[in-house]
């Protein structure tokens, strides 16, 4: 092989253990990709089932082209392994909570990968054109709801049906995911700062156990207020909306049911079923109002959010990271008390760390370092502080 053969090219009789190691670690990739899959379409129904099914055979076909490759080279092909802790893990929420809590860092995913076998000799032409193809099928499933992944079931359904089966598309749970893990950290980190700064300065243990409680109080009550104040102002704002998108149907419902069948002509339909579509749909007022709020406002009437219980995530979420460093100065005092929170909000902070890697498609042990070195720089720093100001 010159100086100029592309990767994965071999020289014939000849051993390649780079290309080797390349092939190896995209089988290994794609029987990831598969296995998440796989994992999605068992906690989906209907059209989305298949669409994950059909995603899953395709990351199969390409683990057994590497496959091939391998045996090509006179290597042998590992087994099949268990999904790794980031394919668990996402296939558990996706289970427990539905795909919606997932996508987004699956898509994310697809696209950082989208053009990885555009310019790969060893892959073919339709392995560089799936890759792209499963990033945008995964957009459409996210953004554009049940209208075209559920296409195969027909328009001409009861609209109230159409509707339904687009509820999936439309919640926020992977949002509240992220602010929960991030409400985590936010508490861990603050109150971490916070305790370490009183520690440094030689407080007494009481007063240092004080600031803590204060610390994880304060903010948790401050976060749990904040949230409330910007959740329900949202909340008023798209109701707004919504009660303004009715009147404009009482007023003149042939406009809408016109701006209606534009939506449905710019998602691939044709003027004709668009239209029958668009009229079919209006025939029903509340199914009218609650389509034009999905697709034109791009919101879910049924799933606005609510205040309440935002502020109570916030305020959990903020307390099971502020009180890791408080559990010690609890039941012990002294030196032991600060060992014990240096170590327990060390803990705390890798697997935070661990876990937003694992969300977002990167090394946990890597995310998990650079959490620890963060986090710890900011309490090391106010402990240094406090000790200057305390002496």
């Amino acid at each position: 092989m010159s100086s100029g053969s592309p990767p994965g090219a071999t020289r014939p009789g000849r051993p390649d253990p780079a290309a080797g190691r390349r092939f190896r670690d995209l089988l290994t990739a794609e029987r990831r990709s598969a296995a998440l899959y796989a994992g999605l379409a068992e906690g989906a129904t209907g059209q989305r089932r298949e669409i994950f099914t059909e995603l899953a055979k395709v990351e199969r076909k390409h683990a057994e082209h590497w496959a091939g490759k391998l045996t090509e080279l006179g290597e042998p092909v590992p087994g099949v392994a268990r999904p790794d802790p980031r394919t668990r893990m996402l296939s558990w929420l996706a289970g427990r909570f539905s795909a919606d809590a997932v996508l987004p860092y699956v898509e994310r995913a697809e696209h950082a990968d989208a053009g990885l076998y555009q310019h790969d000799p060893a892959a073919t032409a339709a392995m560089a054109v799936d890759e792209r193809s499963h990033a945008r099928v995964l957009t459409r499933l996210r953004n554009r709801g049940a209208d075209e992944a559920n296409h195969g079931g027909g328009y001409g359904d009861d609209p109230k049906e159409i509707i339904r089966r687009e509820h999936w598309h439309r919640g926020d749970r992977s949002g509240a995911l992220r602010a929960a893990v991030f409400g985590v950290n936010d508490g861990l980190v603050s109150n971490t700062s916070l305790v370490m700064g009183f520690a440094g300065s030689g407080a007494a243990h009481t007063v240092i156990l004080f600031a803590g409680l204060a610390g994880l109080l304060a903010g948790a009550f401050s976060m749990a207020a904040g949230e409330y104040i910007s959740m329900r102002s949202q909340r008023e704002a798209y109701q707004r909306e919504i009660s303004l998108e009715a009147e404009e149907l009482r007023e003149d419902p042939a406009a809408e049911a016109d701006e209606l069948a534009l939506i449905y002509r710019a998602k691939g339909l044709d003027a004709e079923e668009a239209e029958r579509v668009a009229a079919t749909i209006m025939k029903d007022q509340d199914a009218a109002l609650d389509t034009m709020a999905r697709e034109e406002l791009g919101l879910d009437p049924d799933e606005l959010g609510s205040p309440w219980s935002a502020a109570f995530s916030s305020l959990l979420a903020f307390t099971l990271g502020a009180v890791v460093v408080v559990l010690p100065y609890l039941f012990g005092s002294g030196l032991a008390a600060l060992v014990a929170a240096i170590a327990l909000a060390c803990l705390a902070l890798f697997a935070v760390g661990a876990t937003i890697g694992l969300l977002n498609g990167r090394t946990p042990m890597r995310a998990g370092i650079r959490q620890l070195l963060v986090g710890g720089a900011a309490a090391l720093l106010v402990f240094g502080i406090g000790h200057l100001i305390g002496g």
